[in-house]
């Protein structure tokens, strides 16, 4: 590899498996020193110890867990130039179902958590004037939707919204603040709570013709993450394989 994080000290949250570990994998293959901070604490620290890092159980809803993962890399590396907020939950409901206690759960986690990190990282940032920070949002909410997804489509949408203003606030000190959109990535959850059919009919969406990997996601948080990105702030990279390009069903050029 190419050592493009080399020297970089990174907060991952949420990394303890799929998208969030192949990102702190690709980190670790360009140099960078890891946090991986995570609710599953066996599955993170398993992690964390494969890639020597340090771990932290995070719940990043919380704002004093937020407070210590970043906390947790200033003392153990005495720095901190990139955050990633990856963490994210989905249940499915339909709005008419949802009780208000799911969807604070759900914004709690995936919109909240990202501003706590944010605000929690900041002080350090702006002292040393520099950072990276990436978060991940989704096609689910900024793009389209689909049923049984209103809370996790306004948590992702509100994550698009964030991005921008946080990269307007912190653009005088040498941050950036961007994100991701994943389309369907093909990780251990949907491998385990979705059926093989399921999975079919979402490749067969896809223009690319595959499902994507944690390691495709993993490649443009890098990229935004590093200094070839030093340029861009405020905005998402979709990462879906063409899947929210064509206008109807029929997209193929020789459709049959």
């Amino acid at each position: 590899m190419t050592g493009r994080l080399e020297g970089k000290v990174a907060l991952i949250v949420g990394a303890a498996r799929g998208i969030g570990a192949a990102i702190a994998e690709r980190f670790r293959e360009e140099g960078a020193r890891l946090v991986i901070a995570d609710i599953e604490t066996a599955a993170g620290a398993a992690t964390a110890e494969r890639l020597g890092g340090r771990f932290v159980a995070t719940d990043i809803s919380r704002l004093a867990d937020a407070e210590r993962a970043v906390a947790t890399a200033l003392s153990a590396y005495g720095d901190l130039h990139i955050v990633v907020q990856n963490a994210g939950i989905f249940p499915w409901s339909l709005i008419e179902d949802i009780a208000p206690e799911e969807w604070d759960a759900v914004l709690a986690v995936n919109l909240r958590g990202t501003f706590l990190i944010a605000r929690a990282a900041l002080p350090h940032m702006k002292a040393k004037h520099y950072g990276r920070m990436v978060f991940t949002s989704s096609i689910t909410g900024p793009r389209v939707t689909s049923p049984g997804h209103g809370h996790y489509s306004a948590s992702k949408a509100g994550i698009v919204g964030f991005i921008k203003a946080a990269a307007l606030e912190f653009s005088a000190h040498n941050i950036t603040v961007n994100g991701v959109e994943p389309g369907n990535i093909l990780t251990e959850g949907m491998q385990q709570q979705r059926s093989a059919a399921f999975i079919r009919s979402m490749e067969e969406a896809v223009p690319l013709g595959r499902l994507g990997t944690p390691r495709d996601v993993a490649d443009a948080v890098l990229f935004l993450a590093s200094d070839e990105a030093a340029y861009i702030t405020g905005t998402t990279i979709v990462v879906d394989g063409g899947q929210t390009l064509p206008e109807g069903k029929d997209f193929r050029l020789a459709p049959e």
